[in-house]
């Protein structure tokens, strides 16, 4: 067998049926053998495309993405979307062509030494310098990116490699996923920490919605009458109209949920590596416990404070733990939480003007309950975590820990891979949109009728955000003369339709939304429009600047309002 053949052959064999990719002069082998395989390869237009396809492929599915360059600047490529993956863990899988073994360090034409280029942003390497060991390298590729803390792997591939001849029997060796560390031992302690607590809250990252945690972070909550908060990653892993839910912590969070997060007595975290953008330990009360859920090694978080940690797999550890919690009658602090999600309403501030805000409350009430819907980065993105309902994981995909421009429509493209009955539909802005919008000639040819709802605010709204507020309103660089977006999405045989007045936003949503191509909203916002509520730190400790988000300062610990039912079970039997 062919090299090239038993690359395919084995992801196959792990039930890959899709490939992202470009070829070139150095993968041409993998591309002949792709003329006979079952996998489906998807032709991009930059590469990349290929590597945010995979991602949001991952990402839509829990699975292996698979993007597939040529080597040099094809490869070189990929690196901005698998940094992207990286920073997300996401299972992704690079195949790149490379210039053949005895040309290896010579400067020959389109050679890169990708191996050390991309190890700081993968979780494994591999360049096969035999035809021997490419089951080997694929079989421990696979695994390691699917395994424990997903990430992104790389699989350089010299041509004459692939060309190479290999026993068909090669590929009978069985290889074990790496061994994954799990601890539980602190979990009496969690126990008994948790039964002390008179104020818990469950934050849930990433981690939560990567690992299917979702319905057994329904049972615990409900078990313990405690409010949730997700980060960014893990918007959709809670459902948002529950109860319990007060929506995303974070530098443009819900007040309420930031609220939440400064009165509690215990987080538990699930998933979440405390990033600067998603939440810091300085907003706690310096006595408040942590139990920390999460699949990487522990990480000292300050002398003084009370941590338990639980390594391990989110959904595994939270279904031992709720076996040994007891369930909480109505609590103070359940009916405190009610209070907090009714004092934040984020009803979007003005209902009769075209604002982000307002394509929100549109998309909330058009888009189907199942809807995956990706953002791009920006304020774009912070519009679309802070006011769009999420109620299923893996229905809200987003760059978050890369904050990576250009990401939002080729990963809504993988994802209308995976998911090609649901609904997908890409927020983003118009800079982050000319970034990639090449990928709508991708999704003309693969025929997925993405929806593209594009906030067009002629500029880099974020950047100009940070400095009118931190420059003194001194604007450098952010403004684009971008081309009309209508024309442009016609010129690739996509639909589209300018929206400047708020009657007039409805209807365009609705037409997008069930088009038989992709379409492109084109959305005229105010330049100076900005993403708020927004924390800002600073050395004596953050400030927040609530913007429009009718949120009502809560008075104390007085109990004001009516407590929200909790009906058990109702959610924690939703869809993984």
């Amino acid at each position: 067998m062919r090299g090239s053949k038993a690359i395919l052959s084995m992801l196959e064999m792990h039930g890959v049926s899709t490939i992202f990719g470009y070829p070139g002069a150095n993968n041409t082998p993998l591309y002949d053998d792709l003329l006979g395989s079952s996998i489906h390869h998807v032709l991009v237009r930059h590469e990349q495309g290929a590597a945010h396809m995979a991602d949001g492929y991952a990402r839509a599915t829990g699975n292996l993405g698979v993007c597939l360059t040529t080597s040099g600047p094809g490869a070189t490529n990929l690196t901005t979307g698998i940094a992207t993956a990286y920073a997300d863990s996401s299972p992704v899988m690079a195949l790149t062509g490379q210039v053949s073994t005895g040309f290896l360090g010579s400067a020959a034409f389109q050679e890169a030494d990708m191996f050390d280029l991309m190890m700081p942003i993968v979780k494994h390497a591999f360049r096969v310098l035999d035809t021997g060991d490419i089951p080997e390298a694929m079989a421990r590729g696979i695994g390691i990116a699917t395994s424990g803390r997903f990430g992104p792997v790389l699989i350089d591939l010299p041509k004459n490699v692939q060309d190479g001849e290999l026993a068909a029997d090669a590929m009978a060796r069985k290889i074990a996923p790496p061994a994954v560390t799990v601890d539980m031992s602190a979990m009496p302690e969690a126990v008994k920490v948790i039964a002390a607590s008179q104020r818990p809250l469950l934050l849930a990252g990433g981690g939560a919605a990567w690992s299917g945690a979702g319905p057994d972070l329904a049972r615990l909550a409900e078990l313990l009458g405690a409010p949730v908060v997700t980060t960014l990653m893990g918007k959709g892993c809670f459902p948002e109209d529950h109860p319990l839910s007060l929506g995303m912590v974070g530098m443009h969070g819900r007040q309420a949920a930031m609220q939440a997060l400064r009165e509690c007595d215990l987080l538990i975290a699930i998933g979440t590596r405390f990033s600067d953008r998603s939440t810091t330990l300085s907003e706690l009360r310096s006595d408040a416990a942590i139990v920390e859920v999460n699949i990487d090694p522990p990480v000292d978080r300050g002398a003084g404070r009370r941590e338990v940690v639980l390594r391990g797999d989110a959904r595994q550890t939270l279904q031992a733990m709720v076996r040994r919690i007891t369930r909480r009658l109505d609590s103070a602090w359940t009916r405190r939480a009610a209070d907090l999600g009714l004092r934040c309403r984020c009803a979007g501030g003005r209902t009769n003007a075209l604002t982000p805000q307002a394509v929100m409350r549109s998309l909330n009430a058009l888009l189907p309950r199942d809807a995956v819907v990706t953002t791009d980065v920006g304020q774009n993105q912070m519009w679309a975590a802070h006011f769009l309902a999420s109620r299923h994981p893996r229905h809200f995909i987003t760059s978050g820990g890369f904050g990576t421009m250009g990401f939002g429509l080729p990963a809504a493209i993988g994802a209308k891979c995976a998911q090609r009955s649901s609904s997908v539909a890409c927020i983003a802005g118009d800079g982050g949109f000319q970034m990639t919008c090449m990928e709508l000639a991708t999704a003309i040819a693969e025929d997925l009728p993405v929806a593209v709802i594009v906030l067009d605010n002629g500029g880099l709204g974020m950047v100009r955000q940070w400095q009118d507020l931190f420059m003194d309103g001194r604007r450098s660089s952010v403004s684009l003369g971008g081309p009309d977006l209508v024309e442009l999405a016609e010129a690739y045989g996509a639909e589209g339709a300018r929206v400047e007045r708020i009657s007039e936003l409805d209807e365009a949503i609705a037409r997008a939304i069930g088009a038989d191509r992709p379409f492109i909203v084109d959305v005229a916002v105010d330049q100076d429009e900005k993403a708020y509520p927004m924390l800002v730190p600073s050395d004596s400790g953050s400030t927040v600047i609530p913007g429009e988000c009718s949120w009502e300062a809560p008075d104390g610990d007085h109990l004001l309002g009516p407590s929200r039912p909790v009906p058990e079970g109702r959610y924690a039997e939703g869809e993984r």
